[in-house]
């Protein structure tokens, strides 16, 4: 599948809901073709309001990034198109709360790590060759403020976080100078459909006020395309918090998410 379209041209994974569809929404605006891309049958849905919103070309991608073959099948779709890539949004993500020992399956925290970690880093060393050949190229990678501390019962969660952080504020370092950035997006808890899937509804993080996903996707693609490194994104309050955590020990940090995260804690 090939177009004649003179529209710049932006991938987003992660993109049937919240975040994603918001930074697919985004860039819309901005004037892209999109291609996007989740697991669930939801992104049909997306991309047909996606459509409806005036964006001239949208192409929906079903695949379970988990899967190495699912981003093979991601990759494939990309490529089908015969496009340029002038924007990638890695964004796809999931999360899992509870107890590491007796509370979670070894089979949910294992997928949290192929969602978050290895789809990143597989999808990255596919689509950055070509961008660094042109020299131009655009990627924002989905980390979030949870990367700055250990996440009691999100233990997985939050270390997957810390790698994407650590991945994405390397990995720009060795592009400097060749004409593609990579942005991080640090949202905190935002209001989209992650803490039900995390079966988190009973944490006091779950059950508490959240930043607005349109929020969110607008701060990260003016960040995105403005070259900047990263951003803290969401609310005045949630970017507050994060810069203090900055100066907290991780004991108090620790005991801080415990008390957010902490089943049963919505009662409390």
């Amino acid at each position: 599948m090939t177009t004649d379209s003179e529209n710049p041209f932006a991938v987003i994974t992660g993109a049937s809901s919240g975040i994603g569809y918001e930074l697919a929404r985004q860039l819309a605006e901005h004037g892209y073709d999109l291609l996007v891309i989740a697991e669930d049958e939801g992104i049909e849905e997306a991309a047909a309001g996606l459509r409806r919103d005036g964006v001239n070309q949208v192409t929906a991608v079903r695949a379970d990034l988990a899967r190495r073959e699912g981003v093979e099948q991601a990759w494939a779709a990309i490529t089908s198109t015969g496009r340029d890539i002038d924007v990638l949004a890695l964004n796809a993500g999931r999360g899992i709360g509870g107890d590491f020992v007796g509370g979670t399956k070894l089979d949910d925290e294992l997928n949290v790590i192929d969602v978050n970690v290895t789809s990143t880093v597989h999808l990255a060393k596919l689509a950055l060759p070509p961008m660094v050949a042109r020299k131009r190229g655009r990627v924002l990678i989905t980390s979030s403020i949870a990367s700055m501390m250990p996440g009691t019962y999100q233990a997985v969660y939050n270390a997957s976080k810390s790698f994407v952080q650590s991945f994405a504020e390397a990995v720009r370092a060795e592009l400097v100078d060749t004409g593609v950035t990579v942005t991080s997006l640090m949202p905190g808890p935002t209001d989209t459909n992650f803490f039900h899937r995390a079966d988190m509804d009973d944490t006091r993080v779950g059950a508490s006020d959240k930043d607005d996903p349109a929020q969110v996707a607008e701060q990260a693609i003016k960040a995105l395309l403005d070259g900047k490194e990263k951003v803290l994104a969401g609310s005045v309050k949630t970017r507050a918090q994060a810069v203090a955590s900055k100066v907290a020990p991780d004991k108090v940090k620790a005991e801080m998410h415990r008390r957010m995260a902490e089943p049963g804690s919505a009662s409390k």
